[in-house]
């Protein structure tokens, strides 16, 4: 056989190992759903109710589970942390209080040190859930609770590596957080509230007065009566691509944009010179912005038509000019 040959053979085989880890984990996944209990929804009853903190614990590839879940509930609106057995041995026993709920994780239901600790949770007559993969063992009889996560195999070759037993329990985790998160009604707007730094969150809490506020841009404004070249200084001296035609109470009559310009010196030639700002200016601008509104719709607004607008006047209730924005503003706050 050809090096070749042999090269082919072997990736054939380690596709094979691949696809075969994959499908163990999907087929426990599966088989996990197919005989889910009214345990499950006993289970959901008391997080539901829970007027405290969920804490999740686990040891090992299961503490990484327990780690996740409780990110997982927190995020989605259930407030929860994550203690490890070993530390709680040594006072971080502490962050149990009595209207917690306490989710523990273990394959093997025997994990010596989360047994350690039942004791001193049981004392504290917090509801222990246990997500299990061993009905008869000790944590299973000493929770409130029990989930079944039992798998036939590991997807480990020799069966040994935690693989699809945290899989299984990673995906009941999941559907605990899951289905609290629709029985409480958690949404899009709860959701943002707890991740401000993602994409979602600012598009959901940011406003157009906040982007206002990062680039606090000076405003280009001019009388009704200037002339073209008072104008097009004032487009220059502030940087925004356009100016506001404004009243002397600073409401806004009109915008006139570089595009504005252009158009009128390919339309009158160098009589645009003699045209005023009012003469030249578009009395109704496709976009005009509210400080309030939300920055995504804002942005959305400018993107959508057949032309995209780069700049848009902001204006308060009664129609005075607060502010200008340019579309990159939007894009460099990160929505």
């Amino acid at each position: 056989m050809t090096t070749t040959e042999r090269t082919k053979t072997n990736d054939a085989l380690w596709m094979e190992t691949a696809q075969e880890t994959l499908s163990v984990a999907s087929d426990a996944i599966r088989r996990v759903s197919e005989r889910l209990t009214p345990n499950f929804l006993k289970a959901l009853e008391i997080l539901d109710d829970c007027a405290g903190k969920v804490i999740t614990s686990g040891v090992g590839k299961s503490g990484i589970v327990a780690r996740k879940i409780a990110a997982t509930l927190t995020s989605t609106g259930c407030p929860s942390v994550f203690l490890h057995p070993s530390e709680a041995m040594h006072g971080d026993l502490g962050i149990v209080e009595p209207d917690d709920v306490v989710i523990a994780l273990s394959n093997s239901g025997e994990s010596e040190e989360l047994l350690a600790i039942l004791p001193a949770l049981l004392a504290r007559r917090v509801p222990l859930i246990a997500i299990v993969g061993n009905l008869q063992s000790t944590l299973a009889r000493r929770a409130a609770v029990v989930i079944d996560s039992a798998i036939e195999r590991e997807a480990c070759p020799l069966n040994l590596a935690p693989t699809t037993s945290v899989i299984v329990q990673l995906a009941l985790g999941d559907a605990l957080a899951m289905t609290l998160h629709s029985k409480r009604g958690f949404g899009t707007e709860d959701y943002a509230r707890n991740h401000p730094g993602g994409r979602l969150g600012r598009r959901l809490t940011l406003c157009v007065r906040d982007i206002l506020a990062m680039n606090a841009l000076p405003i280009p404004i001019v009388a009704p009566s200037a002339s073209m070249m008072d104008a097009l200084a004032e487009i220059s001296a502030k940087c925004v691509g356009a100016t506001i035609v404004a009243n002397a109470d600073r409401k806004i009559l009109g915008i006139l944009t570089d595009y504005d310009t252009r158009q009128a010196f390919q339309k009158f030639g160098a009589d645009a010179l003699k045209l005023t700002a009012e003469q030249i200016m578009n009395p109704h601008p496709k976009v005009i912005l509210h400080p309030d509104q939300l920055a995504y719709e804002a942005l959305r607004q400018m993107e959508d038509g057949s032309r995209q607008i780069s700049v848009a006047p902001v204006v308060d209730s009664e129609s005075v000019c607060v502010g200008m924005v340019r579309i990159h503003d939007f894009l460099r706050a990160g929505l």
